[in-house]
C-alpha cells in the first residue's frame, strides 16, 4: 500500500485508492461500483475530488472510474513529463487501454475536454456516449477575451503569478464559482494541497496555462473530429455564470453539435457538478437511460 496523503479529506472522498503503471509514471484513480463505465475525466486545477458526489450518486447504478492526470492530485508528477494537454491525452488513453475499458460514457469538464475527447475520436473508439461539462474542443485564438487572459498568465509574469502569489487557488478558481460561498475553505483545501510545492505549480499548472494557445495543434485535430463525435448521443451540462468560458461557448458547442441535449444552471459557474450535485446526478441518469 502506498503512503497515503495526509490531506485528503476522506470524509468527502471516501474511495480506494488505485494505481495504473503508465509508461509516463503511476496514475491514481477510483474505480466504484459496477455496471456500464462512466470514465470521469478532470481538468485544471483539480483532481477527481472534483467528481466525488457524482461517484457517490452514480455508482449506485454504474461503474465510475475517475483517474487524476499525471502529476495532479495523487498519481505521479515525473519530472520528465511535457504537462500538455495532448501528452495528458495520450496518457488517458494508454490508461483505458490498460483497464479494457468499452462502451463507457465519458464525462469531462474544463481541460478534461480536449484531453478525453480524443478517446471518442479513435478509429475503434471505447465511448459510446459523451458528458460536456463546462469545456471546450477547439482553438481559442479567436477569442480576443482568452487570448488577452491566456497571454497574461502564459507568459513570464504569469509564470511567476502561478509559482509564487500561487495565483490559480487564490483567485482564479474562486472568481469563477456562480456562488463563490459554495466554494468552502475545506474545498478549495482538496484542490491547493496537491501544488504547496511552487515548483510543481509552475511545472504541472502553468504547462496548462502556455497551452491555453500553445496547443492549438491538438484543438484543430480535436475540432476536426467534430463529425465523429456528432455520431454519439452527446449530453452538455452548463454553468451560465462561468467567467471562463461564457455563453457564446455553450453556442458554439450547439452549432458543433446541433443534435445534442443541452441543460443550463443559471446560477452555477464552470464547476457545475461542484455547484448543483444533484442536478447534475439527475440529468446524467436521465440521459442514460434514454440512450442506452
Amino acid at each position: 500500500m502506498r503512503p497515503e496523503a495526509s490531506w485528503v479529506d476522506r470524509q468527502a472522498y471516501p474511495f480506494q485508492s488505485r494505481y495504473q503503471s503508465l509508461s509516463a509514471g503511476e496514475m491514481h484513480y477510483v474505480d466504484e461500483g459496477s455496471g456500464d463505465p462512466i470514465l470521469l475525466v478532470h481538468g485544471t486545477p483539480t483532481w477527481s475530488f472534483e467528481y466525488r458526489h457524482l461517484i457517490a450518486a452514480l455508482s449506485k447504478h454504474h461503474r465510475c472510474i475517475a483517474p487524476d492526470h499525471v502529476g495532479f492530485g495523487l498519481s505521479e508528477r515525473p519530472a520528465g513529463f511535457a504537462y500538455t494537454p495532448e501528452a495528458h491525452a495520450a496518457a488517458l488513453g494508454e490508461f483505458v487501454d490498460r483497464l479494457g475499458l468499452d462502451r463507457l460514457t465519458l464525462v469531462v469538464h474544463d481541460f478534461g475536454g480536449p484531453i478525453g475527447l480524443p478517446l471518442a475520436l479513435r478509429p475503434k473508439s471505447p465511448v459510446a456516449r459523451v458528458v460536456v461539462l463546462n469545456s471546450w474542443a477547439w482553438p481559442l485564438d479567436d477569442d480576443p477575451d482568452m487570448v488577452r487572459a491566456a497571454r497574461l498568465v502564459g507568459g513570464a509574469v504569469g509564470r511567476w503569478l502561478y509559482k509564487y502569489a500561487n495565483i490559480e487557488f487564490r483567485l482564479i478558481v474562486p472568481s469563477a464559482y456562480g456562488d463563490r460561498r459554495k466554494l468552502t475553505s475545506a474545498i478549495l483545501r482538496q484542490y491547493s494541497a496537491a501544488f504547496v510545492d511552487r515548483q510543481a505549480r509552475g511545472q504541472v499548472l502553468h504547462t496548462l496555462a502556455t497551452a491555453l494557445l500553445g496547443s492549438r495543434g491538438h484543438y484543430q485535430s480535436v475540432l476536426e473530429g467534430m463529425p465523429t463525435l456528432r455520431t454519439l448521443p452527446v449530453l452538455i451540462i452548463w454553468g451560465v455564470k462561468d467567467s471562463f468560458f461564457k455563453p457564446h461557448y455553450l453556442a458554439r458547442w450547439q452549432q458543433l453539435l446541433p443534435e445534442a441535449t443541452v441543460v443550463t444552471l443559471p446560477g452555477a459557474g464552470h464547476w457545475p457538478h461542484e455547484e448543483e450535485p444533484a442536478r447534475v446526478v439527475e440529468e446524467i441518469e436521465r440521459f442514460l437511460n434514454q440512450v442506452n
